[in-house]
């Protein structure tokens, strides 16, 4: 079980792209960790983040 992801494999897991990923760290909606110079996402983290994407809707 992988407790957390490096940025590559976020945007596999997520199917979200590397840029998008970027930029939901820098504003805050994704907490990301940094261990010397790598950043890294706790999986539960990322989870989370795509469960409370907003749903679509059809349109009629």
């Amino acid at each position: 079980m992988t407790v957390s992801l490096s940025i590559p494999e976020a945007v596999k897991a997520s199917g979200i792209g590397r840029t998008t990923i970027f930029d939901m760290i820098k504003t805050g909606r994704l907490p990301a960790k940094k261990l010397g110079a790598r950043t890294i996402i706790l999986r539960s983290d990322l989870e989370a983040f795509v469960a409370n994407l907003p749903s679509r809707v059809p349109s009629k």
